[in-house]
C-alpha cells in the first residue's frame, strides 16, 4: 500500500508513541469536535496510531482520538515502564 508522506509520518508516530505510552492519563483541554467529550474529560491512551492519531479510551465511554496538532490535552501521569 502507498502512503502519501503528507499523510504518513512514520517519525512522527514513533515519536507519539515514546512521548504518550499506553497507559498515560491525559485530560482533555480542547477538542473541535462535535462530539468531543466535555472539556475537563479524563482518559488512558491506549495507542498511536501509523498517523500519529493517539488513541484513547475516555472515561466517559468514548473513544474519540486525539489529533495532537489540533487538540489541547494535559498529561496527568505516565506509566512506569
Amino acid at each position: 500500500m502507498f502512503f502519501n508522506s503528507m499523510f504518513y509520518d512514520d517519525t512522527k508516530a514513533k515519536v507519539l508513541r515514546n512521548m504518550y505510552p499506553v497507559g498515560t492519563k491525559i485530560k482533555l483541554i480542547y477538542m473541535d469536535d462535535i462530539q468531543a467529550p466535555p472539556v475537563g474529560t479524563c482518559g488512558t491512551v491506549i495507542g498511536v496510531d501509523d498517523l500519529g492519531n493517539i488513541l484513547v479510551e475516555w472515561e466517559n465511554g468514548s473513544s474519540l482520538s486525539l489529533l495532537p496538532d489540533k487538540d489541547k490535552f494535559q498529561v496527568i501521569s505516565k506509566p512506569n515502564l
